[in-house]
């Protein structure tokens, strides 16, 4: 009998990431099973088999395997070690926005195709990058939904050209109404969601125009307002773990490694250098 076990790294309106582990102690296949939505899941350690009628996929740390909704399947563990994975849940809407045509069935419910499709090393790079920051908590959730439409993007494969939009006079406007939104919070912890009902976009399009009009992804930007807000205060502040709080980050070492990584320096320098 296998072990399976689960812990939600991120949970938002878009989406819901999970790291799952499973001992894989049993070489059998498993009783049937299915996912209550579709899912895609990274593996990122060990080996396992996933039986759809007939057919058959490898789940190894080269693929992203494709969990349909309400699709019966059976998993097997042919060689010792278990397995570990990212499962992830998108919103319907938006993973009908983010998949190529090509891999999708006829239907309203985005369902795929096939069990699994290659990915490259960029996208297992994404993969550790998410599951280490977001277990360690260095990463805000609007920087990891980024990552994770990022990922999603780099291993389904371009499904149009919008990543060479033009900076319409619209889209600068669109920018701009996101740009004064980020600005009237700095300290908000910010989903894609939340700025899409804001603006009235779609998270993805929201974020490609975004970088296509900046130069730049929004968390980034994000980012960049809140360590400008921390120069002008820094000065006058006796306590840089409350100022991080003020400012939105997780914790102290977040706003410290990020500032350092801006800067050059560390907040403490920085701020004995303000004050002489």
């Amino acid at each position: 009998m296998s072990s399976l076990t689960a812990k939600v790294l991120l949970s938002t309106d878009s989406l819901t990431l999970r790291n799952v582990h499973c001992t894989g102690t049993c070489r059998h296949r498993s009783a049937e099973e299915c996912a209550l939505d579709t899912q895609l899941v990274f593996p990122y350690r060990g080996l396992y088999l996933r039986h759809v009628g007939k057919d058959q996929s490898v789940a190894d740390a080269n693929h992203v395997l494709f969990f349909n909704a309400l699709e019966g399947y059976q998993v097997s563990h042919p060689v010792d070690g278990g397995d570990a994975c990212l499962s992830l849940r998108l919103d319907q809407a938006l993973l009908a926005e983010l998949a190529p045509k090509a891999l999708l069935q006829e239907g309203a419910e985005a369902a795929f195709r096939s069990q699994s499709q290659r990915i490259d090393a960029r996208a297992q790079a994404l993969v550790a990058l998410l599951r280490h920051a977001l277990d360690n908590g260095t990463i805000e959730p609007l920087e990891a939904e980024a990552l994770v439409l990022t990922l999603v993007g780099r291993s389904l494969g371009p499904r149009t050209a919008t990543s060479r939009l033009a900076s319409t006079y619209a889209r600068r406007r669109l920018a701009d109404r996101v740009k004064v939104l980020l600005a009237s919070d700095l300290s908000r912890r910010w989903t894609l969601a939340e700025i899409g009902q804001e603006i009235g976009s779609s998270p993805v399009y929201l974020t490609q125009v975004f970088r296509q009009v900046e130069g730049v992804p929004l968390y980034r930007y994000q980012l960049q307002l809140r360590l400008a807000r921390a120069l002008d205060l820094i000065g006058q502040s006796d306590d840089l773990a409350a100022l991080a709080v003020e400012l939105g980050f997780s914790s102290h070492s977040h706003f410290a490694s990020a500032f350092r990584q801006a800067f050059g320096r560390s907040p403490t320098d920085f701020r004995r250098v303000a004050r002489v």
